[in-house]
């Protein structure tokens, strides 16, 4: 009798302690529902038991919204079901042709890719430029090859032709933030802009770019911005032009002085690189570089490796998760993306990846239609999910192997560990939090907001702070 008592009054407690956080959750949602920042949003927030999957607390979870970059947790966790948090992309360099006896290569050089979106990058000490350039040359020296008769060739066909999601705006994909996909990236597909500043109002020059990418011409019509008005300027490159136009404003009490844009055509860029190396080297190339996409513009197509020279592996796929969403990396998620459509069968493209991430969650109980989408990344304003679908498979990955790697992905904000997401008008958080000793994942989102995204997102810690 007394251990019954015990039981009843454990559950009885459960209770309410459950009513009890239910209660704070809905007083702390109405009041932002309430708030004047509100007043013409769409809001929504899910939060479930981390262990169980029950529903803790639930305000609109079907109502499909933007979801900015918290997107990039559904198809991290995604990638991790699919392809193993040991999973590693493989970039092959070989030739066609043949070595003569005194090391003349009669033939090209191609670097194959495979989709590896961290060749080339400064992230990890395997993949930085220097170290993944002095791996292809002590490749052809072992081969004997002393001068090449042929072209550098950058083969970036896995992937196809289309390398910008259907979706994003034409105001993101000239910037390092909308660099496209690419069968073969290099430096994660983006260089650095120096800016020459002056005056207010005055317009701002370019210096030169990190690397030199004198294959593009510049335009800016960037003017220098009074001081706290940040870095408002983009990067706009119409599709087969080389001339980048820059606009917008960039603040002269700036310290960095530089701005980020997409390389139109990394695997011409990273052909570039390896050819100029060995001509610095005293191996001489006797073709300019070339990429699948500049072959295809005369008319020509891509020769096949037929000797392999190196493989080139990227770091496991928990590393390269840790830096997507560490530092929300859209190209990291797209090429996951179209990765998941590979492996699953499909020819790799983004609206494939698309249909297998739902696919794949409508197997396991998800609504198809709750997941409507078509990127990887959450940069697309017209991608939209509901907060009960990101909780669910938030709550999915807690019973996994990979889990500690995938919580250990997420930054913290507000001491709380979530990705967070913000685009136009749109702020998102999605994450885990343990309160008094019961482990809660959550997602919350706030679509059509107005005024400050910093207002809002203090009103916003302020419901969240009731799961702490």
């Amino acid at each position: 009798m007394k251990r019954l008592l015990i039981v009843s009054l454990f559950i009885l407690s459960g209770q309410v302690y459950a009513q009890d956080l239910q209660s704070k959750l809905s007083a702390a949602f109405n009041r932002l529902q309430a708030d004047s920042q509100c007043r013409f949003a769409s809001l929504s927030l899910t939060v479930l038991d981390a262990k169980t999957g029950e529903q803790v607390f639930a305000a609109s979870p079907n109502m499909g919204l933007a979801t900015a970059s918290t997107l990039k947790t559904i198809t991290s966790i995604t990638a991790f079901n699919v392809l193993g948090a040991d999973f590693r992309y493989q970039t092959q360099l070989g030739y066609n042709g043949e070595i003569t006896a005194d090391g003349t290569l009669n033939g090209d050089i191609i670097i194959k890719g495979s989709g590896d979106p961290t060749l080339g990058s400064w992230r990890y000490e395997q993949t930085k430029e220097a170290h993944v350039l002095a791996l292809m040359v002590d490749a052809l020296k072992t081969a004997g090859i002393k001068k090449i008769n042929g072209r550098m060739i950058g083969d970036d066909s896995i992937f196809g032709t289309q390398s910008i999601p259907e979706g994003w705006i034409w105001q993101d994909i000239g910037n390092y933030y909308g660099a496209g996909t690419s069968g073969l990236c290099w430096r994660e597909n983006q260089f650095d802009i120096k800016l020459r500043t002056s005056a207010v109002g005055n317009p701002i020059g370019v210096s030169y770019t990190v690397p030199n990418v004198s294959y593009l011409t510049f335009k800016s019509e960037l003017v220098n911005g009074p001081a706290g008005s940040g870095d408002n300027a983009y990067a706009f490159l119409p599709v087969g032009s080389k001339v980048m136009y820059l606009r917008g404003s960039y603040a002269i009490d700036k310290d960095k002085k530089n701005i980020s844009a997409a390389t139109p055509d990394a695997a011409y860029d990273a052909a570039l690189r390896l050819s100029d190396t060995l001509k610095k080297l005293g191996i001489a190339v006797g073709f300019d570089p070339e990429s699948v996409a500049t072959l295809t513009a005369k008319g020509l197509k891509a020769p096949l490796i037929t000797k392999n020279l190196a493989a080139i592996p990227s770091p496991p796929l928990s590393r390269i998760i840790y830096w997507l969403n560490q530092k929300s990396i859209n190209l990291y998620a797209e090429q996951l993306l179209k990765t998941i459509a590979w492996k699953q069968g499909r020819k790799p493209s983004t609206a494939n990846g698309v249909e297998e991430v739902q696919k794949f969650w409508q197997a396991r109980g998800i609504d198809a239609n709750s997941i409507n989408t078509y990127d990887g990344s959450g940069l697309s304003p017209g991608d939209r999910v509901s907060t009960n679908t990101m909780a669910r498979i938030l709550q999915s990955a807690k019973k996994e192997s990979w889990f500690p790697d995938f919580y250990e992905s997420l930054p913290v904000y507000n001491d709380m560990k979530m990705k967070s997401g913000t685009i136009n008008s749109v702020l998102c958080y999605a994450g885990y939090q343990t309160h008094n000793g019961r482990e809660l994942c959550f997602s919350i989102m706030v679509n059509n907001f107005s005024g400050s995204s910093r207002g809002i997102k203090e009103k916003m810690f302020r419901v969240l702070d009731v799961l702490k």
